[in-house]
């Protein structure tokens, strides 16, 4: 009987043709523990309000980001977050009925974990990995306890990625295009973004897929650019933005007066930008030529694909889930509920590196708690970045030698009936 037990356990780890069981399961205990969660533990009123203050000022009619403020603040978001807590206002009374809101932010994040499980699949990530996904305290809290619209740009980003995993990228740029509405965090997976599709389609194609996204972004804040354009540019989409000290995560070990500094901001733009660079030079077209023959075919034979190596489902989704991690590392300022924008693609990015899995563990386990301290301190800001860096150094060194960087167990090639031979 324990052989039996241990055997079927073995499966729904191992083997790929038990993914969708193991899966399943993954996603039905993770609804359940939701449900657990915003029935113990008390929700905390941090943005929701504010969100449905500045709803209130645009059903009366205002139109001028300027004019749009609340308890927390002004409007900082782009027109898709808008429209989406237009329909939340609709749905919970105004706001006031939170814990209706809170069962939609609870589907909400179990379709998140769905999505998760699919573009594992297509990325052929190993079975067991899939029971790491629901171990987040503080991603629970960021969509039921916290309420924060990061969730809904998540959803899209999390879509997008499936579409062009699926080489769908008519579609993909259209979800793409509602994550950035939602908010600019989404343009962190841009640089990636255009990799994949110079390679895939060529210049002409990229180039209109930019137009896509563009006029998406301009045909949703239409009224709000008619409005004021430039008020509108300055709070949606304000790469300048100081965030206040007191709530950064990640650099916190860092003086305040060079926290704030502008001499601090540049020099982390320089590495964001000098690290993209690296990656696109020397990684994500190593297997095309190099850069430079992308480039030459892109720009010689601009209709064409400019790539030679397959963009396969795998290569798509760690190209941008890297892409997105060099735009944390090097981010301004992390407030607790951004760690939603990587938190469910740590076990992806860590098996994409040729550590032990101990330490691929010790990397997730040390990411976690240093979101969890709060208020944060200078030891778990550095821990964050100490992390964050060496999983950005193991997918260095482990891209892109081999298709699939975790070690696959062979049980995954071995079909039921062989394995129970074998037993």
């Amino acid at each position: 009987m324990q052989g039996s037990v241990f055997k079927y356990v073995r499966l729904l780890f191992f083997n790929e043709q038990y993914f969708w069981i193991t899966a399943s399961l993954v996603v039905l205990g993770d609804a359940i523990l939701t449900q657990l969660i915003m029935r113990f533990v008390p929700y905390t009123e941090i943005d929701w309000e504010t969100y449905m203050v500045h709803i209130d000022l645009y059903l009366k009619g205002e139109r001028n980001y300027v004019n749009i403020t609340g308890p927390t603040g002004p409007l900082v978001y782009p027109a898709g977050h808008v429209y989406i807590h237009r329909l939340l206002h609709l749905i919970t009374d105004s706001g006031r009925n939170v814990a209706q809101a809170q069962q939609i932010y609870g589907g909400l994040y179990v379709l998140s974990i769905a999505l998760v499980c699919v573009i594992y699949k297509k990325a052929k990530v190993p079975n067991w990995t899939l029971l790491l996904l629901p171990l987040s305290k503080r991603l629970h809290s960021i969509f039921v306890l916290r309420l924060f619209n990061d969730c809904w740009s998540l959803i899209f980003v999390q879509a997008a990625i499936l579409a062009f995993q699926s080489a769908w990228d008519d579609v993909g740029i259209l979800l793409f295009s509602l994550a950035l509405s939602v908010k600019m965090s989404a343009i962190l997976y841009l640089p990636g973004l255009l990799v994949i599709l110079f390679k895939r389609h060529g210049l002409f194609a990229t180039v209109r897929h930019m137009l896509v996204l563009a006029c998406t972004q301009t045909l949703l804040a239409r009224s709000f650019l008619i409005a004021n354009t430039k008020s509108y540019m300055r709070n949606a989409f304000d790469l300048s933005r100081v965030f206040l000290y007191k709530w950064t995560v990640n650099w916190r070990f860092v003086d305040e007066r060079t926290f704030l500094s502008p001499a601090w901001a540049k020099g982390l733009l320089l590495g964001h930008v000098t690290v993209l660079i690296a990656f696109g030079l020397f990684r994500w077209c190593r297997g095309d030529g190099g850069v430079a023959r992308v480039l030459q075919r892109g720009l010689w034979r601009p209709g064409r694909p400019a790539g030679l190596a397959p963009v396969d489902p795998d290569y798509v989704v760690t190209v941008l889930t890297t892409s997105n991690l060099i735009g944390i590392i090097f981010a301004r300022s992390l407030h607790y509920q951004f760690y939603s924008w990587y938190a469910q693609q740590l076990p992806l990015l860590t098996q994409r590196t040729r550590f032990p899995f101990i330490v691929q563990m010790a990397l997730i386990g040390t990411i976690e708690y240093a979101w969890n301290v709060y208020p944060s301190t200078p030891l778990s800001s550095g821990l964050l970045l100490a992390a964050n860096l060496v999983m950005l150094l193991g997918i260095w060194f482990g891209y892109p030698e081999g298709k699939v960087f975790s070690k696959r167990s062979n049980l995954s090639q071995v079909s039921p009936k062989r394995l129970s031979q074998k037993q």
